[in-house]
């Protein structure tokens, strides 16, 4: 069956889809985004000189994405590492949701109303994260290994 919808080209929705257009145009909701997320990759991009998780930094205006890997050299996915990260930023009041076949990649795409205050909040965040979650979370797994080893007392 083809598609078919009665209400995509009535009155009220196509005047709603200009109105839309005229606030991108008047408040230039365009060069925004371009420049908030021109600042957000370039701290993204610094968090990558210093967590070697962090395997590539790439997008585009507001839609931006961090790929989390278990070594830059192999470029194995660091998934478990993903979920750590996005439920820490979630604990944090920062969504974010990951991408790509393996899930590895942090999915960035704030509302059109972030500010640059908010792209640097989101980015120590992310800092923090990777600084303390994962490093907490890789002695857990530490312990936990070493419990499994020696086995019961």
């Amino acid at each position: 069956m083809e598609f078919f919808s009665t209400f995509g080209g009535n009155n009220v929705s196509c005047a709603i889809g200009v109105e839309v257009l005229n606030v991108v145009l008047e408040e230039q909701l365009q060069s925004h985004a371009m420049a908030v997320g021109d600042s957000m990759l370039g701290g993204l991009r610094e968090l990558m000189s210093r967590h070697e998780i962090i395997g590539d930094v790439r997008g585009s205006g507001m839609f931006l994405g961090v790929e989390l890997v278990k070594s830059r050299d192999t470029r194995e996915p660091a998934t478990a590492e993903a979920d750590v990260v996005v439920n820490g930023m979630r604990d944090s009041g920062i969504l974010l949701g990951t991408d790509g076949p393996f899930h590895n990649v942090l999915k960035i795409r704030p509302p059109m109303p972030f500010t640059r205050e908010d792209a640097d909040r989101l980015v120590s965040t992310l800092d923090n994260i990777l600084l303390v979650d994962l490093i907490n979370r890789r002695d857990q797994e530490m312990q936990s290994f070493h419990r499994e080893k020696r086995g019961p007392l």
